[in-house]
This record gives structure tokens, C-alpha cells and sequence, in this order.
């Protein structure tokens, strides 16, 4: 008796935990929403129209057929889900680019990409916030790049050395986050990632995090930022922390 009323609560506990996270996602879907509309102006007519031109393709579809109370339905489903497909991209996009160029940009996209990525920021930095970040997954060793090239350059080539003597002949990519040539914009870094080859298994993911975390690695401190720095923060401050850091 005592377990099933235990039992009991339990799923009561879960449910309201499920509510409760439900809730909140709701208003951080609808806080997102608002500040979007805000910056965006085109927000609301694009939502507006690819759900109008997809409900106005599934009532011609209906009427062609002769199923029109069959398609409408389907065509409005499908028409909010374009829209909110494309609320998120544009929110996406926003995003990018109010984090393009900033310090810890790189390091704060990677570690909301989305799959199987083992993502440790900052493994290697200098007193002027550039960093390299090293991510493992499927294609192998990721080395991230971010800062001014000549310097990333020179700490990727470090972290490269250090990488390659306990991971066998798995293969180690170096990329430098950027707008130049050779280089991989912030918004489309996630993408590149997913297009390398898939050269290890999850089990070999595992062997070699464990051989890399004994590499240790630069833990980063308040110098060197775990996301995009704040607009308005003072570079000359973020780099003598930096400096006192390293």
C-alpha cells in the first residue's frame, strides 16, 4: 500500500514537473517571439504569408480533388509549422549576427550545436581572447580557431601537437572562424561540421575523450569568455584580466 501511494506521487511529481517545463517553454517561446518582432520587422508578414500560401496550395489541392474539408485541415498544420520553422531560423540568424566577431562567439555556437559533439572550450588561449576550442565527434578531432589568424594559427599548430600524440591516426581538422578566405563564417560553422566524414564510432568518441581530457587544458576564467562577450563590454578590461590569468 505505502509503495503504491509512493508510486503514486511520484507521477504526480513528474506530471507537474512536465507542466511545469512545459510552462516555462512556452515563455521563453513567447519572450523570443516579442523581441524578434521588435528587431524584425518582416517577421510577422513572412509568418503571415508562408502560412497563407500553404493553407491557399492545400484548398486548390482540395478543391482539384474534391476533398477540400479533408486538405484544409492538413494545410493549416503544416502552414503554422513553416511559420514557426521560419520564426526560428530568422531568430537563428539574429543571433549569429549579433555574436559574429565577438570573443567567445565560436566557443558559445558549438556548444549548442546539436548531435553527438564533445565540445571543450578554450583547451588553449592568449591575454588577446583568442582561443581554440576542440570538439570530438564522428569526423574525429575538431580544433576551433577564433581571434586574429596569425595568432590562432600558431595555437592551433600547439594544440594539434598535443592532440596527435595520444590519438593515434584519428583524424584532427583545424578551422579558423571568420568572413576571409580558408575560413568558416560563425552561422555556418555547425554546418561545415555536420559535412566532414564520419571517421570514428561513439565508442571510439569515448576513448578519445578520455585520452584528450588527460591533456588537461586551459580552464577558461573570467578573461576568456564562455560566449559571445556582452555589446559594450571594454576589450582593454577582458584582456588585462586575461593577461592576469595566464
Amino acid at each position: 500500500m505505502a509503495k503504491a501511494q509512493a508510486s503514486k506521487e511520484a507521477k504526480q511529481a513528474a506530471k507537474q514537473a512536465r507542466k511545469k517545463a512545459s510552462k516555462e517553454r512556452r515563455q521563453q517561446l513567447w519572450q523570443a517571439f516579442q523581441m524578434q518582432r521588435k528587431e524584425d520587422k518582416r517577421l510577422i508578414p513572412y509568418m503571415v504569408g508562408i502560412f497563407v500560401l500553404i493553407v491557399a496550395v492545400f484548398v486548390l489541392l482540395g478543391v482539384f480533388i474534391g476533398s477540400i474539408w479533408l486538405f484544409i485541415p492538413i494545410g493549416v498544420v503544416l502552414g503554422v509549422l513553416a511559420a514557426f520553422i521560419l520564426f526560428g531560423r530568422r531568430v537563428q540568424k539574429n543571433v549569429y549576427a549579433k555574436a559574429e566577431g565577438q570573443p567567445g562567439a565560436a566557443g558559445w555556437a558549438l556548444t549548442n550545436m546539436r548531435g553527438q559533439w564533445r565540445v571543450q572550450q578554450a583547451v588553449s588561449g592568449n591575454a588577446h581572447l583568442d582561443a581554440v576550442h576542440r570538439v570530438i565527434g564522428k569526423p574525429g578531432i575538431i580544433l576551433v580557431g577564433e581571434g586574429s589568424p596569425a595568432r590562432v594559427k600558431t595555437l592551433l599548430s600547439q594544440e594539434k601537437k598535443k592532440a596527435a600524440r595520444v590519438v593515434g591516426d584519428t583524424p584532427i581538422y583545424e578551422i579558423i572562424v571568420g568572413d576571409a578566405d580558408g575560413q568558416v563564417p560563425l552561422s555556418k560553422l555547425e554546418r561545415h561540421l555536420n559535412k566532414l566524414p564520419s571517421n570514428v564510432d561513439r565508442k571510439r568518441m569515448e576513448t578519445l575523450e578520455g585520452r584528450l581530457s588527460a591533456l588537461g587544458g586551459r580552464q577558461p576564467g573570467p578573461g576568456m569568455p564562455k560566449g559571445p562577450m556582452p555589446a559594450g563590454a571594454k576589450m582593454r578590461s577582458m584582456q588585462r584580466t586575461a593577461r592576469r590569468k595566464s
